[in-house]
């Protein structure tokens, strides 16, 4: 199978159902469940978020992310695999208003990767939460027919699982298929992980408790510690720090706090430590950094 072709026809379908113009590099909502577009006409500021488990086909343009001090840089014809919750910073680097950046993302389901991997004989793999291979021209095909079905919006009900689900059989019959194989096994490492992560998320502003979050994995303290890593590639202090910093930077960009309030917010009880902390991860200190997200959101506006 011919992928360049494939790839083009996918990125003409993919910008006939965004428009012509987008002034955010936020996702569209294109109607179909945990599938999404994104199109940026000028390269972006940086974006950080807790990324969940999903795929990421850039069909023009060029995008940045990071993870701890892993650095991922990718363009067209590349697929970006997240298989983990993860705190990212991602930024696109390559966009112009006759050439946006545009991609496909699509959330990973794990009832279906779950039903494929048993029928599949998929065993678990303990691997990096982010990946970047060249895009398989099985996945583009299937991520074509998804989309050519928007033109008869009546067949997304009837169709659209089906052809979900086909993505997902590509995924997991490609290279990292046992790497995304382990979000649909319901006791594996990756979910005992997974339901430490989700109270960080909630608790991030407390103090980190390990013996807590091992217990909770069902884990011995150096046992929890040895996965947490091998599944987010992060330790959980540094996880912690991180989502501190993301959510401290949301209220100081989005309410208007002040780098002490936002500080003492999300859990520090010292400011000097978190403006070092802020300026290693976000490469300007709290206050200027804020300003200069909040300038570009109305210029853009």
């Amino acid at each position: 199978m011919n992928a360049r072709p494939i790839h083009d026809s996918l990125l003409k379908t993919a910008l006939q159902h965004v428009g012509h113009s987008s002034a955010s590099s936020q996702p569209l909502d294109i109607g179909i469940r945990g599938v999404s577009i994104v199109r940026a006409d000028a390269p972006s500021d940086i974006d950080c978020a807790v990324s969940r488990p999903l795929c990421c086909l850039v069909l023009q343009g060029r995008k940045q992310v990071t993870i701890g001090s892993q650095v991922f840089s990718f363009g067209q014809g590349d697929t970006l695999l997240i298989t983990a919750d993860v705190p990212t910073v991602s930024q696109i680097t390559a966009a112009g208003p006759g050439r946006p950046y545009v991609s496909l993302v699509l959330e990973l389901d794990p009832a279906i990767i779950s039903e494929l991997s048993v029928e599949m004989r998929h065993t678990q793999v303990l691997a990096p939460p982010l990946r970047v291979d060249e895009t398989s021209a099985e996945v583009a095909d299937a991520a074509l027919r998804l989309l050519q079905l928007l033109d008869r919006p009546a067949s997304v009900p009837v169709l659209g699982a089906q052809r979900l689900r086909e993505i997902h059989y590509w995924l997991l019959a490609g290279e990292r298929g046992s790497e995304i194989g382990r979000l649909g096994w319901p006791d594996s490492h990756s979910q005992r992980v997974a339901r430490t992560v989700a109270l960080l998320r909630a608790d991030y502003a407390r103090p980190l408790r390990i013996e807590r979050l091992a217990s909770l994995a069902g884990m011995s303290r150096s046992a929890f510690h040895q996965h947490f890593r091998a599944v987010t590639s992060l330790s959980p202090l540094q996880f912690q720090k991180q989502m501190r910093l993301i959510e401290a930077r949301r209220l100081m960009v989005s309410e208007g706090r002040s780098a002490s309030s936002a500080a003492f917010a999300v859990g520090y009880e010292s400011v000097s430590q978190f403006t070092r902390e802020y300026g290693r991860m976000f490469g300007r200190p709290p206050a200027r950094d804020a300003e200069t997200v909040r300038r570009e959101s109305e210029a853009a506006a």
